[in-house]
């Protein structure tokens, strides 16, 4: 995680810097302070103090000006590291395709909050430390050179309260944290959860437990702030404890020095109140590392995120092969070393202007094969070819640019129709807006109607058409529809079909469906069945010959 601040070291060791300025500068005003009160009280010559008062001034504008020069700095240099990181997460998620791995809440949880742990990394754990180390050997040695015993049991002192302390503060956090990071994990799964699924949840009067679990995982979110107030509460504790010890001791040996004449009065006013001074320079540690558990926590799933291996990789370049359009040949593709083959040796031929549906039983991997054409998923074996070239050695978006479509469970965006057909063609204008529209038939709601979170103000046949129109405006060479038609009802259905098929007229046409209606308007139909193309052929060359795809139409007749 220090490592993703490594661009702002600049920022960061400046800051650093102005903050062991600010601290040395308060250290050093208590001590001059300590200086003009010891030797005012000996009633020397006004000029004899002018000096004095002049430096504890500069001190003083020295002290503010530095403190804001180092807030400044830090959390500049905070502020940046996190836009970039939140730039890498949300990056590496674009090209982690899809990321099912991740319930919506979680996933939200580590793009916002755990990569906000980077700012207090940087802000409360790199900063304080240094600031430290710096003002603190100052304090030690000022101490040294006015009472040796007294410089060596200031270090130890801070020693105690800047290093054995915290690390026992971040040992005991470190498990707080964890739990702290999970708990909120939960919660905004749950939170999640329970606001996108309302409508099922009270459907099925499920919504008390839903509430009860929100409930219960606010319940151990609570638990785990308590335990981790407790010990930022125990760290100061024991900061407090050791820095007033160590200033009871430094006392006392300033009296004894004192008393045996190695130290005069002046000097032990500087030394005791150098040593009060100088645990402001600790102070901050504990705290900020009982709260690296939970930034510790947090790092852990946030490179969970970063470290993900692409879902698909570009290979090394390849010979072209003469193909025009799409050419599949023994397509291989499973979900795990020890998993069936999802697709098992699919050859299939797609030529420009060519329309084929693809069908079969569930489970034959006919959304595995589309994952594969919208290049979510690598193959495991087998080639696939667009014009010649083979996907898999050309980065994924330009592939997409040639071969485009809609998936199975397409996403209409919160916002207007205009937004959501701009997705896909930023620079459209008004009349190619409406004229894609026309394409494909929707009823005009207008561009600038709400179609509401999720689509949920437009019918499930407008939100298809939406999904398509938008496709369209990409003008892609090969479009791949995966069930264009599902969860409509008969009606709805069979016009939606028709004007996908109307309106993608000339160009390539994969349509992967379980809908029998229009079969006959396709150039061919290929039954994919275990992960193989078992038939090919025009439809009504299919129905005259024995096999799945007549046994099928069949069954589905009235």
């Amino acid at each position: 995680m220090v490592g993703l601040a490594r661009p702002r070291a600049g920022g960061v060791s400046l800051g650093a810097l102005a903050g062991a300025v600010a601290t040395g500068a308060g250290i050093a005003l208590m001590a001059v302070a300590g200086w003009l009160l010891a030797t005012a009280a000996q009633h020397p010559p006004l000029t004899a103090l002018a000096v004095a008062v002049v430096v504890t001034r500069a001190l003083g504008v020295t002290r503010g000006v530095a403190r804001y020069l180092e807030r400044l700095l830090t959390h500049d240099a905070a502020l940046r590291t996190l836009a970039g990181v939140r730039a890498r997460v949300v990056a590496r998620l674009a090209r982690t395709e899809p990321f099912e791995r991740y319930r919506t809440g979680d996933l939200l949880t580590r793009l916002v909050s755990d990569t906000d742990a980077t700012q207090d990394l940087v802000i409360g754990g790199i900063t304080p430390p240094l600031a430290a180390a710096a003002a603190g050997a100052g304090a030690v040695g000022l101490a040294t050179a006015l009472l040796v015993p007294g410089g060596v049991l200031l270090a130890v002192g801070l020693a105690l309260g800047g290093i054995v302390v915290p690390v026992a503060a971040a040992l005991a956090g470190r498990g707080v944290g964890r739990r702290r990071a999970a708990a909120r994990a939960e919660l905004s799964a749950a939170v999640v959860d329970a606001v996108h699924g309302a409508a099922d949840l009270h459907a099925y009067g499920a919504m008390p437990r839903a509430l009860d679990r929100i409930v219960d995982a606010d319940a151990v979110l609570t638990r785990t702030a308590r335990r981790d107030a407790f010990l930022l509460a125990a760290g100061v504790a024991a900061s407090a404890l050791v820095a007033g010890a160590t200033l009871w001791g430094t006392l006392l040996l300033a009296v004894a020095a004192v008393a045996g004449g190695t130290l005069a009065a002046v000097p032990f006013a500087v030394l005791v109140l150098t040593a009060l001074a100088a645990f402001e320079v600790v102070a901050p540690l504990p705290a900020a590392a009982a709260r690296l558990g939970a930034v510790h926590a947090s790092g852990a799933r946030l490179f969970d995120v970063l470290d993900a291996p692409p879902s698909v990789r570009v290979r090394a370049a390849a010979p072209p092969v003469e193909a025009p359009g799409l050419r599949i040949r023994g397509l291989r593709v499973r979900y795990g070393p020890a998993e069936p083959w999802a697709l098992d040796g699919v050859d299939l031929d797609l030529p420009p202007g060519r329309r084929i549906a693809l069908i079969g039983p569930s489970g034959a991997g006919k959304s595995t094969l589309a994952d594969v054409l919208f290049r979510f998923r690598d193959p495991d074996g087998g080639t696939v070819h667009l014009d010649g070239v083979d996907v898999t050695t050309r980065e994924p978006d330009a592939v997409r640019e040639r071969l485009s479509g809609v998936p199975q469970d397409p996403h209409v965006f919160a916002g207007t129709v205009r937004e959501n057909l701009l997705v896909a063609r930023p620079d459209a204008s008004d009349a190619e807006l409406v004229a894609v529209l026309d394409r494909v038939r929707m009823p005009a709601p207008g561009l600038d109607a709400d179609v509401g979170s999720g689509g949920q103000r437009l019918s499930g046949g407008m939100r298809r058409r939406l999904a398509v129109a938008r496709v369209l405006l990409t003008e892609p060479a090969v479009l791949v529809l995966d069930e264009p038609t599902a969860h409509l009802d008969p009606t709805v259905r069979d016009a939606v079909l028709e004007d996908l098929l109307a309106a993608t007229g000339g160009r390539s046409v994969l349509v992967i469906t379980h809908d029998p209606a229009a079969l006959e308007r396709f150039d061919a139909v290929a039954v994919l069945r275990s992960g193989r193309v078992a038939q090919l052929g025009p439809h009504r060359e299919l129905l005259s010959e024995a096999g799945w795809y007549r046994s099928w139409m069949t069954n589905r007749s009235p």
